[in-house]
Order: structure tokens, then C-alpha cells, then sequence
């Protein structure tokens, strides 16, 4: 390499509460309008290019690989909602998709389609991407709704990544952009049914979405109403029109209570009135049929049950579909005939369909699918008339596909597999070729932890194959099995790929993440481990082959399994890691705070969260020990892990351990997300995945 890695200056910064002092050498770095803190990303960045130069031609491999894989011009399956089929477009060479529109044709029930992403037979444009996007380095669409009677499309764009967009309105019939321009507002909004208003949120200083406001159509921002706040801290809003069209809804929730109003979308002038007033620990969501609420709750149900509702005392919950230890019912769709439940059991999601008229779980069907592991789940179902229900299907084989099940008989129509074409060297995707398992590694207390992995078949077992293992475990988020085109380019250098279903997360129900969180938290990170020693023990690979990788709260993960076990891995991949937590959970005016105390504990208030936070974060538990090498992530405007927490963690590696080498690549244009182009993000994944085969020691290919 031709330069040394940066070495940040330290400057001794005491933190005290509950009688302890940490001394923070690089708390300088949060101050981002100081230009030593730009100028040691900057260098970071320098250094990260200088230590992966050469991977250079493996990075453009394996994006050549993704690249001539994807079907770079492609149409999403079209979701009737009216008359209209909605659905989005890519087209080869351009960074973003094109969404549009096209009348529904007498008799059309099955969407149509267009061979090699071409546009359809009377299509409308709505939103071109790319034009949005032109002459900014990020761009993201948060909000896109067109009002009921299909007149108007709200929209908004992020061009930072900071979150916060600017709402627009534009016209369909004439194409034209309205004045209506509204700025700082939150991702979605919702329409009344007339069309007349608009209903959007936005944000307080920690970027917590706490307001509902109401904008009519043609006036200025600045006669807007405020029609909800939520004043508890805990809390974030959110504001959403009913698939029934009837109801306009407000759902305030916190990580363990929520409290739903709602309003007659008819009379876009009325007051709000809640369905039932919040209780502590008690959270439920609503879904409005024509004559009825169901109500998704776990009220006396650990794993939740779904009761039924009169609209004229929402209040009144009588038991529908009954709670069950083996289910964790994650949500509820209601049509004009049927319902569909969502739900998870045996680590995996299933859907059941019940006629409207129906008891509960004793009628009704459920949709099965024969592979070991998969994920199932509702797909975009708009019309509430609607008697077939459209739902996807993806596993760590198949590719992702999109079906119409018919109600009545459970029927299930395939619309569209994900194409997966040849790599470059003309070699084409068959899912035989590969094998996917499900495995199980005991944790430190004797719990059974699910690993779901794929490999290509004839991958030994011996211990020499190199491992990718993922895993996350928080706020009970599943990490799901499904398919990856760029996952392809590991398997096929001889990797493994695994997911590791942590405690923490919400695989194997409610209780599966309560016992990794708050005090418990720490279940998260020995299950982790417990997983990465069992995929060495059972010859799926070995300690020196094996490189893990989490996200964000997965980064958590990333930091603190290097703490507590660093031999138990060859690398370690951390995008937007969120590695100090404790510092960042005591200052109540950042993001990840107030409303995250639910989550991790409140240690600004309470000595015991503070020392148990303590003996985790990642941060303040480097020590001198040696490292695997790390490779780190962030983007500057990320308003949900800030930069500066892989930064300082980075540093204090470099300052502290041993081991390494400790790279960090900081996106100056992006947020949370990373970079926001299709063929950005690629090159992104790329390095990394060039970094994680290096790292690994396995460069050369089998059949890419």
C-alpha cells in the first residue's frame, strides 16, 4: 500500500453518569461543520481505495456477474386498483425505475405483461426516476399515492438522504406539476376519498415523525392544518387511507404500544376519534372491512390474535381468529368477502384465507409451499372488491415470484419469477444446482437456533468451504430466506451462505424477541456466535473461512460478536453499524433515543440499563486483543446511525487492537440506505463482496 491509515487525533472527552466516567478520545468526530471531521473521512475514504486497489478486477468480475444476471430492462407485475393497472419499469442503463399506468380492458383479470421490459399497449408515464434524479448524486421516492378517483399522484423526493422529503402533487389528466409544493415532510401520506385533501406527517428536531397535517388540493403549504401531535417522545406517527376507502388512519405506535383514530375519508374536515385509548404494552393495529374493524392485538395474546370490531363501538373487541402458542400472527388484510391472515410458525411465514362469513382457524385454507425454507408474504392487494389475492414467494433457491391465489379455491396462478439469466461466461441459473438446509445451533442456555443456508451442491463438508454469515436481531425484524443474484457470485466460488435467526429478532415468535432485548440483549450476540461455531463443528466451513456480516442494529451485532469472540471469524462486514449505542441512547435529542428505550432500556435513568449497555456497546469494549479484519460502512446525511459512530469505532481500533486491517468507506452523497442508483448499489456490493472472498481467501471461481 502506498499510504499509512489515518490516524485520528485524540482528544480526551469525559462522559459521567451514574457515578461512571468514560473518556472519549474521538467524540470531536460528531461535529460534522468541523472540517477535521470531513477531512478524516475524506482520508478514510482515501485509505479504504488504497487498501482495496486491488481488487479491483474481482470487484468488476463480480459486477459484470450481477450485471449480466439482472434483466436490466423489466416490468414488475401490474396491481389493478380502479381501472387502472399500476406498475414500474427499468430500463437498461438507467440508475432508477419509471412507474406508470395503463387502463384495465374489458374482461382483463390477468395483468398483463411485456416481453423484455418493454412499455405496454397504452401505457401512461407517471414518474420517471431518472428525470427525477438528474443532476443530484442521491435520489429517493418516499411518498406515491394517487387519489381514489385516480385524478392526482402525490409524490416526494429525497435527494440527500437525510429522510425528509418534499411532497408534490401532480396532475394526471393534463401531466402538469401543481403548485402545491410541501418540504420537510415524512415518506408516505394518504388522500381523502374525494381527492380534495392530502394527508401527510412530518417531523420533530430528532427526526421523529410526530404531526398529521391536512393540505387542500390548490392551496399553500402554509394554510395547512395540524389535525394530530403526538407529544410522547416514544411515539412516531403515521397516517394511511383504508384498503375499503372509508376510513382515513392515524396509528401513533412506540416499540411496544400503539393507539390507532380514525377518521371518515368522506369527511376529510372531521376530527379523528380513536378506536381505543393507549395502554402500556398493549399494541394493536386496525384493518377496516365495509362493515367491521379487525383488530391485530396482543392484549392478553403474546403472539397476537385478531378480534372483530363494530364501527360504531371500535372499542368492542369479540375474539375472531383465536391466539396460539406455535403462531405468531404478524398481520391481517381484509376484502369485501374474505380475509387473509399473515403469520409466522416454525421459523417460517404462512398465509391462511377466510371467508368473510367464516369462525376463525377452523375455516379457510392455507397457502403451503413444499421447500425447507422460504419466505411467503401479501404483495400489493389495493382493491378491496378484490377475490384474488396476490401474494410473492421467494427461497434461498427460487428466485423471487409473484402469484394470484383465488380466494374461493386457493388456486395459485404464477404471474412472475424474477429472470436470473446467464453470467457472462454463458452459464445459466438452475436452481438444482444449488441446495438449501436448515440447521441448528445451541446457545449458551440450551436454546435451539434456527440457520437457514444454501451452497452449490457439492460443496464439501469438510471444514474448507469459506462461509458468508449474516445475521440481525432487533426490534423483532426477521431475516428471512430469499433469493440474492448477487449471493450467486459467492456461491458459486465455492461459498456457503447462511442467515443466523437470532433471538432479537421475530423468527420463532414474540418471546423469541423479548429474549434478546433489553437486559436480555446479550442472548443476540451469543446466539450469534453460537451459530458461526456450530457452521465450523457441523464441516460447513471454519473459523478462518468464515466472515460475518449485519447492518445498522445488525451492526451492533458485527461490533460487539468481534468484542466477544474475534476467533470465531476471518472478517467482519459492518454497514452502518450501530456500535455506540450507549452514547447514543443517553443523549435524548438524537434519533436513536427516546423512542428507542423500549428497545434497549433507558440509561439515562436507570443505573442497571447503564452498566449492562456498558458491558456491550461495541465501542467502549475494544480492546487490545487482535481483530479480524473490518470493514466498515456509513453515509454522512444518514439521520438513523450517524456516521460518526462507525467512524469513532474505527478509529479506536485502529488506536487499540490488534489484528486488522480496519477499513471504513463513508458515502459522502447518502443516508441510511447506501448509495441510491441501481448500478451504484451494485459496484457497492461488489467491493464489498470482493472484499468478503479476498478476506476469506477463496478469489477464484466455479462457474461464474
Amino acid at each position: 500500500m502506498s499510504i499509512e491509515p489515518p490516524q485520528a487525533k485524540q482528544i480526551p472527552s469525559p462522559r459521567t453518569f451514574h457515578g461512571d466516567t468514560f473518556t472519549d478520545e474521538f467524540a470531536w468526530l460528531a461535529d460534522r461543520e468541523d472540517p477535521d471531521t470531513i477531512g478524516y473521512l475524506e482520508a478514510e475514504n482515501a485509505y479504504t481505495d488504497a487498501a482495496t486497489a486491488s481488487l479491483a478486477p474481482l470487484r468488476e468480475e463480480i459486477f459484470e456477474e450481477i450485471k449480466a444476471r439482472t434483466q436490466e430492462s423489466d416490468l414488475s407485475v401490474p396491481v389493478r386498483k380502479g381501472g387502472w393497472w399500476h406498475y414500474s419499469r427499468t430500463v437498461e442503463g438507467k440508475q432508477y425505475p419509471v412507474w406508470c399506468r395503463r387502463a384495465v380492458r374489458p374482461g382483463e383479470i390477468i395483468p398483463p405483461m411485456a416481453e423484455d421490459g418493454k412499455p405496454l399497449d397504452g401505457e401512461e408515464e407517471l414518474l420517471d426516476g431518472n428525470e427525477l434524479a438528474a443532476g443530484h448524486d442521491f435520489f429517493s421516492l418516499g411518498a406515491f399515492r394517487t387519489s381514489p378517483d385516480q385524478r392526482w399522484l402525490a409524490y416526494s423526493t429525497d435527494f440527500s438522504g437525510n429522510e425528509r422529503f418534499t411532497l408534490r402533487v401532480k396532475d394526471l389528466a393534463t401531466g402538469a406539476i401543481l403548485p402545491d409544493e410541501i418540504p420537510g415532510t415524512y415518506a408516505g401520506c394518504a388522500w381523502s376519498l374525494d381527492g380534495s385533501a392530502l394527508f401527510y406527517t412530518t417531523v420533530d428536531d430528532a427526526w421523529r415523525p410526530y404531526r398529521v397535517w391536512r393540505h387542500r388540493i390548490g392551496t399553500a403549504a402554509a394554510e395547512d392544518t395540524m389535525v394530530f401531535e403526538e407529544t410522547d417522545e416514544k411515539f412516531h406517527v403515521y397516517v394511511s387511507l383504508s384498503r375499503s376507502e372509508q376510513h382515513l388512519m392515524i396509528r401513533s405506535s412506540s416499540v411496544l404500544t400503539s393507539e390507532v383514530w380514525l377518521l371518515d375519508a368522506a369527511a376529510p374536515d372531521g376530527g379523528f376519534t380513536v378506536v381505543a385509548p393507549r395502554r402500556q404494552g398493549v399494541d394493536y393495529d386496525v384493518e377496516a372491512a365495509a362493515d367491521r374493524l379487525l383488530i391485530l392485538h396482543n392484549d392478553g395474546a403474546e403472539n397476537f390474535e385478531i378480534a372483530t370490531a363494530p364501527l360504531d363501538d371500535p372499542s368492542r373487541w369479540t375474539p375472531f381468529v383465536p391466539h396460539r402458542a406455535d403462531t405468531r400472527l404478524l398481520g391481517v388484510d381484509a376484502f369485501a368477502d374474505y380475509t387473509v391472515v399473515y403469520f409466522r410458525r416454525d421459523g417460517l411465514t404462512g398465509l391462511r384465507i377466510l371467508r368473510q362469513d367464516g369462525t376463525g382457524t377452523d375455516a379457510g385454507h392455507e397457502v403451503a409451499f413444499g421447500e425447507p425454507v422460504y419466505r411467503v408474504g401479501p404483495g400489493l392487494n389495493p382493491e378491496f372488491g378484490a377475490s384474488r389475492f396476490r401474494l410473492s414467494f421467494t427461497s434461498l433457491v427460487t428466485p423471487g415470484s409473484v402469484y394470484d391465489c383465488d380466494m374461493a379455491t386457493g388456486e395459485l396462478t404464477l404471474l412472475k419469477r424474477q429472470p436470473v439469466l446467464p453470467s457472462p461466461s454463458g452459464v445459466p441459473y438452475r436452481p438444482q444446482d444449488y441446495e438449501q438446509y436448515r440447521e441448528w445451533a445451541v446457545a449458551e442456555d440450551g436454546t435451539r437456533v434456527p440457520i437457514s443456508l444454501v451452497c452449490r451442491k457439492g460443496t464439501p463438508r469438510d471444514g474448507s468451504a469459506p462461509c458468508l454469515l449474516y445475521g440481525y436481531g432487533s426490534y423483532e425484524l426477521s431475516r428471512d430466506p430469499a433469493f440474492s443474484i448477487p449471493v450467486l457470485s459467492l456461491l458459486d466460488r465455492g461459498f456457503v451462505y447462511a442467515l443466523a435467526h437470532i433471538r432479537g429478532g421475530g423468527e420463532m415468535g414474540r418471546s423469541w424477541y423479548t429474549d434478546g432485548k433489553l437486559l436480555r440483549k446479550k442472548n443476540t450476540f451469543t446466539d450469534f456466535i453460537a451459530c458461526a461455531r456450530h457452521l465450523a463443528q457441523a464441516g460447513w466451513t471454519s473459523a478462518d473461512r468464515l466472515i460475518a456480516r449485519g447492518g445498522s442494529a445488525g451492526g451492533l451485532l458485527m461490533g460487539a460478536v468481534a468484542n466477544m469472540a474475534p476467533e470465531a471469524f476471518a472478517g467482519i462486514v459492518a454497514h452502518v453499524p450501530f456500535v455506540d449505542a450507549l452514547t447514543t441512547i443517553l443523549d435524548p435529542s438524537l434519533p436513536l433515543t427516546v423512542t428507542e428505550w423500549e428497545e434497549w432500556g433507558d440509561p439515562l435513568h436507570d443505573p442497571e440499563v447503564y452498566a449492562y449497555m456498558k458491558s456491550y456497546t461495541p465501542y467502549e469494549n475494544v480492546t487490545g486483543q487482535s481483530y479480524p479484519p473490518v470493514f466498515a460502512l456509513a453515509g454522512l446525511n444518514d439521520t438513523r446511525v450517524t456516521y460518526h459512530e462507525p467512524a469513532k469505532w474505527i478509529a479506536r481500533l485502529r488506536a487499540t487492537a490488534a489484528g486488522g486491517p480496519f477499513l471504513l468507506k463513508t458515502e459522502m452523497e447518502a443516508g441510511h440506505g447506501g448509495r441510491s442508483g441501481r448500478y451504484d448499489a451494485w459496484l457497492e456490493e461488489a467491493l464489498v463482496l470482493a472484499w468478503v472472498v479476498t478476506t476469506a481467501g477463496r478469489p477464484s471461481g466455479t462457474g461464474s
